[in-house]
Protein backbone atom coordinates (compact mmCIF):
# COMPACT_ATOMS: atom_id res chain seq x y z
CA UNK A 1 0.00 0.00 0.00
CA UNK A 2 1.47 3.51 -1.10
CA UNK A 3 0.38 7.12 0.11
CA UNK A 4 2.01 10.06 -0.28
CA UNK A 5 5.05 7.96 -1.77
CA UNK A 6 5.08 6.22 1.50
CA UNK A 7 5.10 2.50 1.24
CA UNK A 8 2.97 1.11 4.17
CA UNK A 9 2.65 -2.32 5.64
CA UNK A 10 0.61 -4.60 7.78
CA UNK A 11 1.04 -4.73 11.59
CA UNK A 12 -0.47 -6.79 14.23
CA UNK A 13 0.56 -6.86 17.94
CA UNK A 14 -0.61 -9.06 20.67
CA UNK A 15 0.29 -9.88 24.25
CA UNK A 16 1.83 -13.67 25.09
CA UNK A 17 1.92 -15.44 28.16
CA UNK A 18 5.47 -17.26 29.09
CA UNK A 19 3.83 -20.63 27.66
CA UNK A 20 2.56 -19.07 24.58
CA UNK A 21 6.04 -17.19 23.85
CA UNK A 22 8.07 -20.35 24.44
CA UNK A 23 5.54 -22.89 22.46
CA UNK A 24 5.80 -20.32 19.25
CA UNK A 25 9.44 -19.38 19.61
CA UNK A 26 9.70 -23.31 18.92
CA UNK A 27 7.91 -23.05 16.03
CA UNK A 28 9.25 -19.76 14.92
CA UNK A 29 12.65 -20.54 14.97
CA UNK A 30 12.76 -23.74 13.35
CA UNK A 31 11.51 -22.48 10.38
CA UNK A 32 12.39 -18.73 9.91
CA UNK A 33 15.65 -17.21 10.07
CA UNK A 34 16.64 -15.08 13.44
CA UNK A 35 16.72 -11.47 12.31
CA UNK A 36 21.09 -10.80 11.36
CA UNK A 37 21.41 -7.92 13.76
CA UNK A 38 20.92 -10.14 16.65
CA UNK A 39 23.89 -10.68 19.16
CA UNK A 40 22.25 -14.21 20.48
CA UNK A 41 19.40 -15.93 20.29
CA UNK A 42 17.96 -13.57 22.80
CA UNK A 43 17.99 -11.31 20.03
CA UNK A 44 19.54 -7.27 20.57
CA UNK A 45 18.80 -4.99 22.41
CA UNK A 46 16.55 -1.58 21.30
CA UNK A 47 16.14 1.66 23.10
CA UNK A 48 14.46 4.45 21.77
CA UNK A 49 13.96 8.44 22.67
CA UNK A 50 10.35 9.53 21.49
CA UNK A 51 9.25 13.15 20.81
CA UNK A 52 6.17 14.49 21.06
CA UNK A 53 5.07 18.34 20.52
CA UNK A 54 4.33 20.46 23.59
CA UNK A 55 0.37 19.35 23.66
CA UNK A 56 1.17 15.86 23.51
CA UNK A 57 -0.66 15.01 20.25
CA UNK A 58 1.23 11.79 19.61
CA UNK A 59 0.32 10.34 22.87
CA UNK A 60 -3.44 11.48 22.39
CA UNK A 61 -3.58 10.80 18.95
CA UNK A 62 -2.74 6.87 19.92
CA UNK A 63 -5.36 6.83 22.60
CA UNK A 64 -8.00 8.41 20.92
CA UNK A 65 -7.51 6.56 17.74
CA UNK A 66 -6.73 9.00 15.26
CA UNK A 67 -6.74 7.01 12.03
CA UNK A 68 -3.86 8.70 10.16
CA UNK A 69 -0.75 9.63 12.84
CA UNK A 70 2.89 10.01 13.31
CA UNK A 71 5.62 9.87 16.05
CA UNK A 72 9.39 10.94 15.47
CA UNK A 73 12.06 8.67 17.66
CA UNK A 74 16.10 8.36 17.79
CA UNK A 75 17.06 4.64 17.60
CA UNK A 76 19.94 2.72 18.88
CA UNK A 77 20.80 -0.75 19.49
CA UNK A 78 22.94 -2.61 22.27
CA UNK A 79 23.31 0.46 23.32
CA UNK A 80 25.96 1.33 21.45
CA UNK A 81 26.97 4.57 19.55
CA UNK A 82 27.62 2.84 16.31
CA UNK A 83 24.03 2.86 14.60
CA UNK A 84 21.91 6.27 15.30
CA UNK A 85 18.78 6.78 13.16
CA UNK A 86 16.15 9.15 13.27
CA UNK A 87 13.08 7.43 12.69
CA UNK A 88 9.15 8.62 11.73
CA UNK A 89 6.86 5.58 12.45
CA UNK A 90 3.02 6.77 10.54
CA UNK A 91 0.28 5.25 10.84
CA UNK A 92 -2.92 4.65 8.55
CA UNK A 93 -5.66 2.93 9.67
CA UNK A 94 -3.99 -0.69 10.14
CA UNK A 95 -1.08 -0.02 8.04
CA UNK A 96 2.07 1.46 9.00
CA UNK A 97 5.41 3.10 7.64
CA UNK A 98 9.00 3.26 9.27
CA UNK A 99 10.94 6.23 7.59
CA UNK A 100 14.98 6.49 8.83
CA UNK A 101 17.98 8.90 8.49
CA UNK A 102 21.49 8.39 10.24
CA UNK A 103 22.54 10.85 12.67
CA UNK A 104 26.17 11.40 14.02
CA UNK A 105 26.85 11.44 17.42
CA UNK A 106 27.88 14.91 17.53
CA UNK A 107 24.17 15.71 15.58
CA UNK A 108 22.31 13.40 18.35
CA UNK A 109 24.22 15.53 21.37
CA UNK A 110 23.61 18.66 19.68
CA UNK A 111 19.74 18.15 19.36
CA UNK A 112 19.43 16.97 23.11
CA UNK A 113 20.70 20.27 24.30
CA UNK A 114 18.20 21.96 21.90
CA UNK A 115 20.97 23.34 19.29
CA UNK A 116 18.44 21.80 16.56
CA UNK A 117 19.95 24.23 13.95
CA UNK A 118 22.70 21.16 13.29
CA UNK A 119 20.29 19.55 11.20
CA UNK A 120 18.93 23.47 9.33
CA UNK A 121 20.92 22.79 6.50
CA UNK A 122 20.13 19.27 5.92
CA UNK A 123 19.06 17.61 2.48
CA UNK A 124 17.11 14.71 3.59
CA UNK A 125 13.18 14.83 3.90
CA UNK A 126 12.85 13.13 7.01
CA UNK A 127 15.69 15.16 8.90
CA UNK A 128 14.34 18.22 7.30
CA UNK A 129 10.77 17.82 8.63
CA UNK A 130 12.19 16.29 12.23
CA UNK A 131 14.14 20.06 12.08
CA UNK A 132 10.99 21.67 11.35
CA UNK A 133 8.99 19.63 14.09
CA UNK A 134 11.49 20.67 16.18
CA UNK A 135 12.16 24.33 15.76
CA UNK A 136 8.37 25.62 15.05
CA UNK A 137 6.23 22.75 16.21
CA UNK A 138 7.60 22.50 19.89
CA UNK A 139 8.28 19.50 19.12
CA UNK A 140 10.89 17.77 22.73
CA UNK A 141 12.04 14.59 24.18
CA UNK A 142 9.86 13.37 26.41
CA UNK A 143 10.48 9.58 26.62
CA UNK A 144 13.07 6.22 26.52
CA UNK A 145 11.78 3.05 25.39
CA UNK A 146 13.86 -0.12 25.98
CA UNK A 147 13.31 -3.46 25.69
CA UNK A 148 14.58 -6.68 24.05
CA UNK A 149 13.73 -7.79 20.71
CA UNK A 150 13.59 -11.33 19.16
CA UNK A 151 13.87 -10.94 15.79
CA UNK A 152 12.73 -14.04 13.03
CA UNK A 153 12.79 -12.72 9.09
CA UNK A 154 10.50 -15.05 6.28
CA UNK A 155 11.55 -13.43 2.51
CA UNK A 156 8.49 -14.33 0.57
CA UNK A 157 5.46 -11.23 1.60
CA UNK A 158 8.89 -9.29 3.37
CA UNK A 159 7.45 -11.03 7.10
CA UNK A 160 9.08 -10.36 9.99
CA UNK A 161 7.80 -12.09 12.85
CA UNK A 162 9.15 -10.45 16.76
CA UNK A 163 9.10 -11.07 20.29
CA UNK A 164 9.63 -7.74 22.59
CA UNK A 165 10.72 -8.79 25.77
CA UNK A 166 11.61 -6.68 29.19
CA UNK A 167 9.91 -3.61 28.01
CA UNK A 168 11.14 -0.51 30.21
CA UNK A 169 10.68 3.42 30.10
CA UNK A 170 13.90 5.42 31.18
CA UNK A 171 12.45 7.39 34.13
CA UNK A 172 15.54 9.63 35.29
CA UNK A 173 17.25 11.13 32.06
CA UNK A 174 16.39 11.27 28.31
CA UNK A 175 19.87 10.62 27.06
CA UNK A 176 20.00 7.33 25.65
CA UNK A 177 23.53 6.84 26.31
CA UNK A 178 23.65 8.20 30.03
CA UNK A 179 24.92 5.21 32.24
CA UNK A 180 23.02 5.46 34.98
CA UNK A 181 19.83 5.50 33.10
CA UNK A 182 17.09 4.11 35.59
CA UNK A 183 14.68 1.52 33.62
CA UNK A 184 11.26 0.14 35.65
CA UNK A 185 9.05 -2.12 33.69
CA UNK A 186 5.63 -1.87 33.51
CA UNK A 187 4.44 -5.36 32.44
CA UNK A 188 4.99 -8.46 34.57
CA UNK A 189 8.04 -9.93 33.51
CA UNK A 190 6.50 -13.55 32.01
CA UNK A 191 4.60 -11.22 29.60
CA UNK A 192 5.83 -10.49 25.92
CA UNK A 193 4.62 -8.32 22.96
CA UNK A 194 3.89 -10.54 19.68
CA UNK A 195 4.15 -8.48 16.29
CA UNK A 196 3.19 -9.68 12.66
CA UNK A 197 4.46 -7.26 10.30
CA UNK A 198 3.88 -8.02 6.51
CA UNK A 199 3.98 -6.51 2.96
CA UNK A 200 0.98 -7.53 0.81
CA UNK A 201 0.00 -10.80 2.01
CA UNK A 202 0.87 -13.09 4.81
CA UNK A 203 1.53 -16.65 3.54
CA UNK A 204 -0.65 -19.61 4.24
CA UNK A 205 2.56 -21.62 6.00
CA UNK A 206 3.23 -18.77 7.85
CA UNK A 207 -0.40 -17.95 9.21
CA UNK A 208 -0.49 -21.61 9.84
CA UNK A 209 2.19 -21.78 11.75
CA UNK A 210 1.57 -18.42 13.56
CA UNK A 211 -1.89 -19.21 13.77
CA UNK A 212 -2.94 -14.87 15.19
CA UNK A 213 -6.50 -16.22 15.35
CA UNK A 214 -5.68 -18.09 18.89
CA UNK A 215 -4.44 -14.91 20.03
CA UNK A 216 -6.32 -11.50 21.52
CA UNK A 217 -5.28 -8.43 18.85
CA UNK A 218 -4.13 -5.66 20.99
CA UNK A 219 -3.37 -1.69 20.10
CA UNK A 220 -0.28 -2.07 21.86
CA UNK A 221 1.89 0.78 21.98
CA UNK A 222 5.38 0.73 23.84
CA UNK A 223 5.99 4.37 23.67
CA UNK A 224 2.02 5.20 25.57
CA UNK A 225 2.93 2.35 28.24
CA UNK A 226 6.59 4.06 28.67
CA UNK A 227 4.63 7.32 28.99
CA UNK A 228 2.03 6.77 31.11
CA UNK A 229 4.82 4.75 33.85
CA UNK A 230 6.45 8.75 33.05
CA UNK A 231 3.57 10.06 34.31
CA UNK A 232 3.07 8.10 37.37
CA UNK A 233 6.90 8.49 38.59
CA UNK A 234 6.50 12.24 38.49
CA UNK A 235 3.01 12.69 39.51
Amino acid sequence: MAIANKRFRHEMKYYLNVFDYLALRQKVSSILSLDKNSISPNGYGIRSLYFDGIHNHSLYDKNNGVFNREKYRIRIYNESNEKISLERKSKYGDFICKESAPLSLREYEAILAGEVDVLANKDNALLKDFYMALKYRGFRANVIVDYIREAYVYEPGNVRITFDKRLAAGVNTVDLFDPNIILEEPLHPEQTILEVKFDHFLSDNIRQLVQPERFVRSAISKYVICREVNFLHFK
